[in-house]
C-alpha cells in the first residue's frame, strides 16, 4: 500500500527534511541549537508520514518532481558516511529561503498569470477548466494546469501537476480512519508540505506559458479556510501575478437566497486571500446572468425579487444587500458557458485587468510586508546572537547562566529551607 504513484507527469514529490528544518534554521544561532532543530525536524517528519510512504531521508534535499523533459537520472540515497552535517543543512535552507525571497521581489512583468479556480460543488469548475484548456489550445498557447482535488475520479483535461499522482485519497482515509471530507483535507495538507516544488516547476516553465490554472476541491471550505489552501494561495501570490476565479452556478443563483449566499462566499474569499477576485457566472447557456448583474447594480430590484417569494430569510437578505452594495462597486464579473464556450474572450479580458490590479496594488503591499518581516527577522536574529554571546561569556567565567531574564541561580536555593 503506497501513497506515491509516479506516472511521468510533473507531480512526483521528493523526500526531504528541508520543509521541516527551514523554520528552525531561521530562529537559531548556535551550531548546537541548529543540530537539535535538525534532529527534531527529522523525527517529526518521520512520525507524520503514513505507513507505506518512504520516510523522509535526512540530508536528501532533492527535487524529484520532474516532467519527462526535465527528467534526470536520480542519484542513490546518500549513505551515513556521506551525509552532510546538520549545520550544512541549516545553511542550505537559509540560502534557499533568501534566494526565493530575492526571486519573488524581481519583476513579474514577464511571468504567467495564475488563476485559482474556486467554487461550490456543482458550479462547474472542472468543466470550466476543460473549456479554458480547449480555448487556449485553439489559440496555440496551452495553459499549465494543476489539479488539487484528490477525490475526483476523472478529469476532462490532462493536468501537468495532479495531486492524485502523489497522494492516494482512499489510502489516506483508510490509514487515518477518516471520512470523505477529512480525507480530502488531510491529502491536501500532505501535498501542501511539498508545494514549493510545484511553484519551482511553474517558474521553470514561465517563459513558455501565459496562464496557470489551478482546479480546487469542490468542498470550497476545505480549500478556502484550511492551512493547505493558505499555503497554495500565498505561495503562488508571492511568485506570480495571481487572481482568484469564483465560479457561480447561474441557474441556482437566480434564487435570491442562493444569490446572497454566493455573494457572501465571494466576500469571504476576497478578504481571506486579499487577491483580485473575479466572479464567473457559469452555465449562462441554461440561464442568463444579466438578472444577477442588475441585482448587483440596483438593490431595489433585488428587494423586489425577494418580496416575490417571502421567507423567514427575506429580511436578512434584504439587509445584506444594502451592506454589500459598496462591495459590488469594485467587483469584476464575467458570464461564461463551459458547455458552449460562450464568454471565453470576455473572461480572459477580465483576467488581464485583474492582473494589472495585482501589479498595481497587491505587489507593493507584498513587498512592504516582506521588508517588514525581514527587518523583524534580522532584529530577532541579532538579539539571539547577543544572548548567545552573553551566555558564552558568562560560562567561560564560571558564572551561572541567566535564563529568560530570571536572576535565579542554583546557589540561590542553598539554605532556602532554613529561611522558610
Amino acid at each position: 500500500m503506497t501513497m506515491f504513484r509516479p506516472n511521468g507527469n510533473d507531480s512526483r514529490l521528493a523526500s526531504s527534511c528541508f520543509f521541516f528544518s527551514e523554520n528552525c534554521t531561521r530562529e537559531s544561532v548556535s551550531a548546537t541549537t541548529r543540530r537539535h532543530c535538525a534532529r527534531r525536524a527529522t523525527n517529526l517528519a518521520r512520525s507524520r508520514v503514513p505507513r507505506g510512504v518512504p520516510p523522509l531521508a535526512v540530508g536528501s534535499v532533492a527535487s524529484a518532481m520532474v516532467s519527462p523533459a526535465d527528467a534526470r537520472p536520480e542519484a542513490a540515497p546518500p549513505s551515513s558516511e556521506s551525509e552532510p552535517s546538520r549545520p550544512d543543512l541549516a545553511s542550505d535552507a537559509a540560502a534557499a529561503a533568501s534566494a526565493s525571497a530575492t526571486a519573488a521581489s524581481a519583476s513579474m512583468d514577464d511571468r504567467p498569470t495564475v488563476a485559482i479556480v474556486i467554487g461550490m460543488a456543482g458550479s462547474g469548475k472542472t468543466s470550466l477548466m476543460q473549456r479554458v484548456n480547449a480555448y487556449k489550445h485553439a489559440q496555440g498557447k496551452p495553459p499549465y494546469i494543476i489539479n488539487l482535488d484528490p477525490a475526483v475520479t476523472t478529469t476532462p483535461y490532462d493536468a501537468n501537476v495532479d495531486i492524485r499522482d502523489t497522494v492516494d485519497y482512499k489510502n489516506v482515509m483508510k490509514e487515518y480512519n477518516l471520512g470523505p471530507n477529512g480525507g480530502i483535507l488531510t491529502a491536501s495538507n500532505l501535498f501542501a508540505t511539498r508545494f514549493d516544488q510545484v511553484v519551482s516547476l511553474c517558474e521553470k516553465r514561465s517563459t513558455e506559458i501565459d496562464n496557470v490554472f489551478v482546479d480546487t476541491p469542490g468542498q470550497i471550505e476545505i480549500f478556502t479556510w484550511s492551512a493547505s489552501g493558505a499555503i497554495v494561495t500565498e505561495s503562488f501570490a508571492s511568485a506570480f501575478p495571481t487572481v482568484v476565479l469564483y465560479v457561480v452556478d447561474t441557474p441556482r443563483a437566480l434564487n435570491p437566497q442562493s444569490f446572497m449566499s454566493n455573494m457572501l462566499q465571494a466576500v469571504s474569499i476576497l478578504y481571506k486571500t486579499r487577491l483580485p477576485l473575479i466572479v464567473v457566472f457559469n452555465k449562462i447557456d441554461v440561464a442568463r446572468h444579466e438578472t444577477l448583474l442588475r441585482w448587483m447594480e440596483d438593490f431595489e430590484q433585488f428587494h423586489a425579487a425577494v418580496d416575490e417569494n417571502p421567507t423567514f430569510a427575506s429580511d436578512l437578505s434584504r439587509s445584506l444587500s444594502l451592506v454589500l452594495d459598496a462591495f459590488y462597486k469594485g467587483l469584476r464579473c464575467a458570464g461564461v458557458s463551459a458547455m458552449t464556450g460562450e464568454g471565453m474572450e470576455e473572461l480572459f479580458d477580465v483576467i488581464a485587468r485583474a492582473r494589472k490590479e495585482y501589479m498595481d496594488e497587491y505587489l507593493p503591499e507584498l513587498r512592504a510586508r516582506r521588508a517588514k518581516r525581514d527587518g523583524e527577522t534580522e532584529a530577532k536574529r541579532a538579539e539571539e546572537a547577543e544572548k548567545v554571546k552573553r551566555d558564552l561569556a558568562a560560562d567561560s567565567r564560571g558564572e551561572a547562566l541567566v535564563m529568560d531574564g530570571s536572576n535565579v541561580t542554583p546557589e540561590s536555593f542553598v539554605g532556602e529551607e532554613d529561611t522558610v
